[in-house]
């Protein structure tokens, strides 16, 4: 497999998405994963390759609920 270095490239060597036209299927479900983490980022290249939607309904919205770790300032 060659490496894509760019859009262009990637657009020569695999065409473009203007027809695009995203399937639903039964292993099409929502994620708990917060928006920019890697587990969210995963599951929505996971999407794409599969030709599933980008976004799903019942996908995490909003950070509620989350804890998060703090630095001390110096």
């Amino acid at each position: 497999m060659t490496k894509v270095n760019n859009v262009f490239e990637a657009i020569l060597k695999y065409g473009h998405d203007e027809d695009f036209a995203p399937q639903t299927q039964n292993d099409f479900a929502g994620t708990d994963a917060p928006a920019g983490t890697k587990s969210k980022i995963d599951e929505l290249r996971r999407r794409i390759e599969m030709g599933l939607p980008l976004w799903h309904e019942d996908d995490r919205h909003d950070y509620s609920g989350l804890t998060g770790a703090v630095r001390p300032r110096d």
